[in-house]
């Protein structure tokens, strides 16, 4: 029988659409969704028969184990609890996205480890375990509504080629999907990358939309530092803290980057644009660091999504950060440890600005000889020095 398909862009509300898929699914067929690279086949894991029928779809060619799609980064903890950091930083940048992340596995404590024998072979071969983010509201929806894992795979057309249009999928599949959620062509047209994670070491086995670049610059241990405004003390913080890191690495401050390490700075109510004030410019050339090309910025969702360590020069920039983005409590705290507030030299003669630096510089040391994430950057494996 021809799979169903349902046109969404003809659909005045794609919630009919999405309790259908999330019926169909539960039902133990397979459905064909959009997702912002190519269309995806899904399973319901817990049903045996249907991720049987969805492995019989794969290519002889394709090396890869059938992935999961999750709903989000923090539900892939329950497939790998042991994520390594360099797995949930990429997780946590690149996800929803065209990314899909091999890791070792399953970890006893995985939900994989609570499916039939049969699905976990499917799902697990050679040890590996495949999770992937879909960038696709209607999908989404959909994996938020199903019980269950839900399993899935591209539809390929040939080795070279998965299908982009419900039509292709036809062309790919044929009768062996019951439904299509059709959604015109995907937007990126491509595969996602595939990128395999073991501990702190990253391999591509298939390209994608993502690049190498890309990825390594996701890769990057990522250190922000949070202050008002962004003209004085955390535009300072960060001139020494790269300084530090750099000095112990070998390398130029502007360099850090090839490091493997960014370290970035803004402000709470910082207006965008804004230079250092002439104190703290004054101030750094002692501790030779320019800062008379900064330009400040406001905290922002993105940059507090990519920082691995967040470092406030108070526990009032910590609160006021913490109450817009929460999640980001296990990674935030105040440069002095909660020993006191850095405070605001603005106005004030240099000599403030000075002394300000000389406190913020004691903290950072104690964050680079003491911190893992920051012992382990240089090539010593300890920037407290």
């Amino acid at each position: 029988m021809a799979p169903l398909i349902l046109d969404l862009k003809k659909s005045e509300d794609a919630r009919d659409a999405i309790h259908y898929a999330v019926e169909a699914l539960a039902a133990g067929k397979v459905v064909a969704l959009p997702t912002e690279t190519v269309y995806g086949i899904a399973a319901n894991g817990l049903i045996e028969s249907a991720v049987r029928k969805l492995a019989q779809l794969r290519r002889p060619e394709e090396l890869f184990h059938l992935p999961f799609a999750v709903k989000s980064g923090d539900d892939a903890l329950d497939f790998a609890p042991d994520m390594s950091l360099l797995a949930r930083r990429l997780a946590r940048r690149c996800w929803p996205g065209p990314l899909t992340l091999v890791l070792p596995g399953p970890h006893r404590d995985s939900v994989v480890r609570r499916l039939s024998r049969t699905v976990q072979e499917l799902t697990t071969a050679g040890g590996a375990l495949g999770l992937r983010v879909p960038f696709h509201p209607v999908t989404q929806q959909v994996l938020r509504l199903s019980a269950g894992p839900t399993v899935m795979t591209s539809a390929k057309l040939d080795p070279h080629r998965s299908a982009t249009t419900a039509a292709e999928v036809v062309a790919a599949a044929g009768n062996s999907v019951d439904l299509i959620l059709d959604d015109g062509p995907c937007r990126f047209s491509q595969p996602s990358t595939v990128v395999k994670i073991d501990a702190d070491k990253l391999q591509i086995l298939r390209s994608g939309v993502l690049d190498e670049q890309t990825l390594k610059t996701m890769s990057n241990l990522n250190i922000l530092l949070v202050c008002t405004g962004n003209t004085c003390r955390s535009p300072m913080a960060e001139g020494l803290l790269k300084k530090r890191i750099a000095d112990a690495c070998g390398c130029d401050p502007n360099q850090l980057d090839r490091s493997g390490i960014s370290v970035t700075s803004a402000g709470v109510a910082a207006m965008p644009g804004a230079r250092a004030s002439s104190q703290a410019v004054e101030t750094m050339r002692g501790y030779a660091v320019d800062l008379g090309t900064h330009s400040s910025q406001p905290v922002t969702e993105r940059l507090v999504q990519n920082a691995d360590l967040i470092l406030t020069m108070t526990e009032g920039h910590r609160q006021a950060l913490l109450a817009q983005f929460p999640t980001a409590v296990n990674r935030t705290y105040t440069v002095a440890r909660g020993s006191g507030d850095i405070s605001d030299p603005i106005g004030l003669p240099v000599e403030f600005y000075q002394r300000c630096a000389e406190q913020i510089d004691e903290h950072l040391k104690w964050w680079l000889g003491n911190h893992p994430l920051l012992k382990s950057a240089g090539p010593d494996g300890n920037l407290g020095g």
